[in-house]
């Protein structure tokens, strides 16, 4: 699925300016290519932005004539970027939405940025609203430009530089998808008693809460937190009697807590 390309191909792009106020980006036609889940959660969240259009997109239209894009942004699998930026023609800003990978991937274009949403992106769409959104530009005008799409997305933004973005991008996952697979282990040990997985919810968001309020180490509650080392054994033989296979990661998540509540306690 597309949409349709500006009205009028003899449109000229925008005047780029940094000087411009970055919050301002409704003069500007913005295309979006990539039609996974990042791709479809933008233009849904922008509805004056173009697209999403296919991978092989090249900022012109199929019979060659330019349609006067002054920014398109990459929203396609990490692996695909540089495939893609190699399709778009010069003259438009091009940016990608990868929180893990830097500028260099979108060569040959020199003047180009990133925008990465700190957001988990579901199938059933994204509210990007308060967020944080990583941005980089290789330039001035590259840097006002991710920071206008950042502000247009509703996200608050903030750069990080192409060395630390692997491990932004880390620290991400183990927030967001890590959650959910120890979220995972918790209902596959629950469902052995019967209980359904949603009377963990409460408690989910309440930790979460709390850590986000106070720090890792001052929400940090439970048996390992009291050195309750009883507890923590009976936990551990039920969970090797019903649930091997979590054994291991049962063993990991208690080290890394005892850790946690060492620091705390010092």
């Amino acid at each position: 699925m597309s949409a349709a390309p500006p009205d009028d191909p003899r449109d000229e792009p925008a005047n780029l300016d940094p000087r411009d106020d970055p919050a301002d980006l409704d003069r500007l036609r913005v295309a979006v290519v990539g039609a996974g889940r990042m791709g479809r959660a933008l233009v849904t969240a922008v509805s004056s932005w173009h697209g999403p259009f296919g991978r092989g997109f090249d900022g012109v239209s199929g019979s060659g004539v330019v349609h006067g894009f002054d920014v398109v942004l990459l929203a396609v699998p990490d692996d695909q970027i540089a495939l893609a930026a190699a399709c778009v023609r010069p003259g438009p800003l091009v940016g990608h939405t990868a929180g893990s990978l830097g500028l260099s991937v979108l060569a040959p274009h020199q003047e180009c940025f990133a925008v990465h949403p700190l957001m988990t992106v579901p199938a059933s769409g994204a509210d990007f609203g308060g967020a944080g959104g990583a941005i980089a530009g290789s330039t001035d005008r590259a840097r006002h430009v991710a920071a206008a799409i950042a502000a247009r997305l509703g996200l608050v933004a903030f750069e990080i530089a192409d060395a630390d973005r692997a491990a932004y991008h880390a620290s991400a996952s183990i927030a967001s998808n890590f959650l959910v697979a120890l979220e995972g282990a918790a209902e596959t040990l629950l469902a052995t008693t019967g209980a359904d997985r949603r009377l963990l919810a409460p408690l989910v968001r309440a930790s979460v809460e709390h850590w986000a309020a106070l720090g890792a180490e001052q929400a940090l509650t439970g048996p390992i937190a009291r050195g309750d080392h009883q507890t923590v054994a009976r936990q551990r033989a039920a969970v090797a009697e019903r649930t091997p296979e979590l054994l291991g990661w049962f063993d990991v998540m208690c080290d890394l807590t005892r850790a946690l509540a060492d620091r705390r306690s010092r």
